[in-house]
């Protein structure tokens, strides 16, 4: 008599997710690891650098795995980005490899579970070199506009072949271009041609994009046809998943604030978590502030102010001038206050996190980009959906002082709120198609597919 087949037990897949470790990288790796546990049912794996390291608790149903990487904890705000991000794809190398032979071999000892991949930051590049070596899968996710990578590939080709530096990338300016001036653009190119597979072809199973398709259409189609490996716009990661991402401790005492305050009459400000400022920069944007006589909610980081811990270095008489109109915190609940009825108005240094979660609640944009791809988000932004106001000539108290009433009060920031208004609308409705769907939604469905594969 024929012996019965045994029914053969499905495994229960592991996906390892490798962040950057600044919070404009971190924030949509745990976004998509949380989307990826919560709605698919993977385990989670993060394999995180020991310097910025998110708070593991926030997270009880994922493993934290450490890198060495090297990093001091005084360089959070560091002066040469590029150098450090370099740094750090030589340094993590052993103890991510180490990290993940560990992984395996408790595979081999637990047959009720496979490493179903590696998804890794595109800037942590090296993760790919070591996956293929141990003959796991890899996939990258960038964390950037589709328009910014455009941009980087193609200033890193004129370069090689000679050229000054200033593609036909329409609407970009010279000033928009995703590098600082003052920037190493030996190690620059180096950086952005591990980053884009610019040498070798990747050996990526497929590239995670935090952008939206529709927003980015025309661009996303220029990538795709000279891709080799399928590319999955499945953002925005924050309207699809909540999760508890930042490094920072948020202070959320500013939303009673917010409870005070009129409806869309605060400009919120916030410039990111790695920009820093001079004396006289801040204390023009204080004077800005003040003069522009509206209610503000202004975010300024420990640190971020060239010789000072904190504020010590606001301007004599700015307090008495503001009074009870301004709110100022270390850090803040971002897409709580965006949300909020009272804001009317984001100063950004139009990060693309940022920028998506402006965009998806209706709220316009004050744009002072500060470097890289914040310069192409802060030009799109501006020119090309219409839904903020660039200043153009750094920061000077006149300048700010008017573009912020240009942005709060008047005609042309009534219909700059009407053109946001009509871009959160879109988000919603994209959102809601994917919470009717479940993860059905064609991306997100081919995603997990992928991953879901052998």
């Amino acid at each position: 008599m024929e012996k019965a087949k045994q029914t053969e037990i499905p495994k229960q897949r592991r996906i390892v997710l490798v962040p950057c470790p600044y919070q404009g990288h971190i924030t949509p790796m745990l976004q998509l690891a949380t989307f990826l546990h919560t709605v698919a049912g993977f385990s989670i794996t993060i394999a995180h650098t020991r310097f910025n390291s998110p708070n593991a608790s926030n997270f009880p149903h994922f493993q934290f795995v450490y890198l060495d990487d090297g990093i001091a904890a005084q360089e959070a705000i560091p002066t040469d980005l590029i150098a450090v991000l370099l740094e750090l794809n030589v340094n993590c190398r052993d103890s991510f490899e180490a990290e993940m032979c560990k992984l395996m071999a408790a595979e081999a000892e637990d047959s009720s579970e496979v490493i179903a991949g590696v998804i890794h930051d595109e800037i942590m590049f090296f993760c790919e070199e070591i996956a293929s070596d141990l003959k796991l899968r890899s996939f990258i996710l960038r964390t950037t506009s589709a328009a910014t990578s455009l941009a980087r590939m193609a200033l890193v080709r004129l370069n090689d072949d000679g050229m000054d530096p200033i593609p036909k990338l329409h609407p970009l300016r010279f000033k928009d271009l995703p590098i600082s001036l003052t920037a190493d653009f030996t190690k620059y190119s180096r950086l952005m041609k591990k980053t884009y597979n610019m040498e070798t072809p990747t050996t990526a199973k497929a590239i995670i994009w935090n952008t939206m398709e529709w927003l980015e259409d025309s661009i996303m189609a220029k990538i795709r046809n000279k891709s080799t490996v399928p590319i999955f716009p499945i953002g925005p990661l924050h309207r699809i998943i909540s999760a508890q991402t930042s490094v920072l401790k948020e202070d959320f005492n500013c939303l009673s604030w917010l409870d005070e305050q009129a409806d869309n009459v605060v400009i919120y400000v916030a410039m990111g978590s790695i920009a820093s400022l001079n004396e006289k920069a801040f204390g023009e944007m204080a004077w800005g502030l003040a003069n522009s006589q509206q209610p503000f909610l202004w975010v300024v980081q420990p640190g971020a102010i060239h010789g000072s811990e904190w504020i010590e270095a606001l301007p004599k008489g700015f307090r008495e001038a503001i009074g009870g109109r301004g709110y100022i915190v270390k850090w803040a609940p971002q897409k709580q206050v965006l949300a909020h009825r009272a804001v009317g108005g984001f100063w950004s240094h139009c990060g693309w996190n940022s920028s998506m979660e402006s965009l998806s609640e209706g709220v316009p944009m004050l744009c002072s980009p500060c470097f890289g791809d914040q310069k192409v988000n802060a030009r799109y932004l501006s020119y090309v959906w219409r839904v903020g106001i660039q200043l153009e000539n750094g920061l000077e108290r006149e300048e700010i002082e008017k573009g912020i009433r240009r942005l709060m009060v008047g005609e042309e920031s009534k219909e700059m709120r009407e053109r946001a208004k009509n871009f959160k609308e879109k988000i919603e409705a994209y959102v809601l198609k994917v919470e009717d769907q479940g993860y059905s939604h064609t991306y997100l469905t081919e995603l997990v597919s992928l991953l879901c594969s052998s």
